[in-house]
């Protein structure tokens, strides 16, 4: 088989891993700073690849391409960028064909982030053998990426069932960076997470004051030892994350729903509340849908890239 280069770039982390045959050959992780765009990350992705393969020894013929997993709207027939939102924005002024052909030499293929993690769920992960999926990452933002009777959604635009961290969910709530108002993305996200908490008249100022300080991880922890203020946050986010569960359930109909990010370490507890709240409040009269943490964890769009990468060089669609 021969090897993949699949990058993922995160808001907080890129991910760059040499694939073969469905599994991860070797792995780094770089610091995204994702604010200050893609191009001041191109020169240290480049050195993290051609590392990976001076190590693994891989030679150019044994190369089948560069796969690029992007946190925003992505056209994948011509690999460019459509829509942005606060994270590498300045990516629509770049042509990546270019960048990899100068490199590598190799065909090239980009999609989505969350799009490209369902894919990886689907064939080699939690949501393997399942028809209808869609995949939920939490972390910075909030992605979906959907599996709708064995084909990956795209819609007229490439926008189908990526968007589901602008779904509203309150439309009376926070405006998002989007420019929308109540989305899940601005009412749930680690991003936010500051603005939800110093906003919350219902927390004790002294929680309030140190909003700045937190992020998932430390209330959740916080939480689990009992602190009321943290407890009150972690149930209002997983509250809103179940109330857009609901509503993907209603939108796409799947028979797995998978939840992906590093705040599912938290998986134990976040699973059964999520679950027993969706199984109260969806329409469901088929019968309740299944709900999962990932099994790839931070690999499902790395190996969801290497899946669509061969499949589009089968198919003739890149070269």
């Amino acid at each position: 088989m021969m090897y993949s280069i699949a990058i993922d770039l995160g808001g907080t982390v890129v991910k760059v891993g040499l694939i073969r045959d469905g599994k991860i050959a070797g792995f780094t992780l770089l610091e995204a700073f994702s604010e200050r765009g893609v191009r001041p990350n191109l020169p240290l992705i480049k050195s993290a690849i051609n590392d990976l393969l001076f190590k693994e020894n891989v030679a150019q013929n044994e190369l089948s391409g560069v796969g690029l997993a992007f946190p925003g709207l992505v056209n994948p027939i011509n690999n460019t960028i459509i829509s942005t939102n606060k994270k590498y924005d300045d990516a629509r002024d770049l042509d990546f064909n270019e960048w990899v052909e100068n490199n590598w030499r190799v065909p090239f293929f980009m999609d989505n982030d969350a799009r490209l993690a369902v894919v990886g769920e689907w064939k080699y992960g939690a949501a393997c053998g399942h028809k209808n999926v869609v995949m939920v990452t939490i972390g910075t933002g909030i992605g979906t990426g959907v599996i709708m009777d064995d084909s990956l959604l795209y819609g007229e635009h490439f926008q189908a069932g990526s968007l589901g961290g602008h779904f509203v969910v309150d439309y009376k709530a926070r405006r998002c960076s989007c420019g929308n108002i109540g989305c899940v993305e601005a009412l749930a996200s680690s991003s936010f997470l500051p603005q939800i908490i110093s906003e919350n008249d219902a927390l004790s100022p002294e929680f309030r004051e140190r909003a700045v300080q937190y992020d998932f991880k430390k209330i959740f922890s916080l939480a689990s030892e009992g602190e009321t203020d943290a407890i009150t946050v972690r149930n209002n986010c997983m509250d809103i994350w179940a109330a857009a569960i609901v509503t993907y359930i209603h939108a796409y109909d799947p028979n797995i729903i998978v939840l992906g990010g590093g705040i599912m370490k938290s998986k134990d507890l976040i699973i059964p509340y999520i679950k027993d709240r969706v199984d109260r409040l969806a329409w469901c009269p088929s019968g309740k849908v299944d709900i999962v943490a990932s099994r790839l964890e931070d690999s499902a769009a790395l190996l969801g890239i290497q899946y669509s990468l061969l499949k589009r060089l089968k198919m003739g669609e890149i070269n």
